[in-house]
C-alpha cells in the first residue's frame, strides 16, 4: 500500500523524506516533486529498481532514466570527458532546469536502460527533491506518468497514474512549472541543444555562444 506525506507540514515532510530514503534503500519507487514535473524515482544504482521504474511508466529499455543528483559536485565521481563549457552551463543553470547529457564514468556499476555510455543528469531546484537527493544520493527520475500520458503537475495526477508501483508519495503541491527541462549534449565538441524546454537557444547561448541546436 503506498504511502503519501504532505511535506507542506513540517512533521509530515520529515517523516515522509525518512520513509522516502528508507525506501529508495530497500530498491523500491518513490514519487517527489521537482521544479519541473512530478519524478518517479529509484536508486541509480539499483538495476532491479531502475528496472521496476521503467516498468511502472510501461517504457522500454531504449529510452533510460535520466539521473538527479543533489550537488554539482556529484558530477566527479559520475561522468568524464566533461569540458569547461558543460562547467560553464553547470555553473549557469544549476540548480534548474538543464539536463546534460554528458559520458559516465565506464566503472560505474549502474543500468539505466540502453544509454551508450552516456547518461542524461540534472540537479534540480526543489528543496523537496535536493533533501533526498543529498541523503540517498544520485536517483534515476524520469516523469511519474505513463508513457503517452501528460507529465504530472500534482501528485494527485501521479498517484493515479501509478499507483501502488510507488512505495513512498512525496507530495509538495502543484509544482512550479509544466516546461520540461531543456536537454543539451555535452559529449562533444561543440555542446548541442537536444531539446528546447525551460530554458531556450538564445539564453543557452549567453553562457555557450556557440551551442548548437539538433535537426
Amino acid at each position: 500500500m503506498a504511502r503519501r506525506y504532505d511535506c507542506n507540514d513540517a512533521t509530515d515532510r520529515t517523516t515522509g523524506l525518512r520513509e522516502a530514503a528508507s525506501a529508495v534503500r530497500r530498491g523500491e519507487l518513490v514519487v517527489l516533486p521537482t521544479d519541473t514535473v512530478y519524478g518517479i524515482g529509484a536508486d541509480a544504482f539499483g538495476a532491479e529498481a531502475v528496472g521496476d521504474l521503467l516498468e511502472a511508466k510501461g517504457r522500454g529499455r531504449n529510452m533510460p532514466s535520466p539521473v538527479l543528483i543533489g550537488s554539482p559536485n556529484t558530477l566527479h565521481g559520475l561522468v568524464t570527458d566533461f569540458s569547461e563549457q558543460a562547467w560553464e552551463l553547470v555553473d549557469a543553470f544549476w540548480p534548474g532546469a538543464l539536463t546534460l547529457v554528458a559520458k559516465h564514468q565506464p566503472s560505474l556499476q549502474w543500468d539505466l536502460g540502453e544509454t551508450r555510455g552516456t547518461v542524461a543528469i540534472r540537479m534540480p531546484l526543489h528543496p523537496v527533491a535536493i533533501e533526498l537527493l543529498t541523503e540517498v544520493g544520485p536517483m534515476a527520475v524520469s516523469s511519474a506518468n505513463l508513457t503517452g500520458h501528460p507529465s504530472p503537475e500534482d501528485c494527485d495526477a501521479a498517484q493515479e497514474m501509478l499507483g501502488d508501483s510507488v512505495s513512498v508519495y512525496l507530495d509538495g503541491g502543484p509544482t512550479p512549472g509544466i516546461v520540461p527541462s531543456s536537454i543539451v549534449d555535452v559529449t562533444g565538441r561543440v555542446p548541442v541543444l537536444l531539446r528546447a524546454g525551460a530554458l531556450s537557444a538564445e539564453e543557452l547561448r549567453k553562457v555557450v555562444p556557440d551551442l548548437e541546436v539538433a535537426n
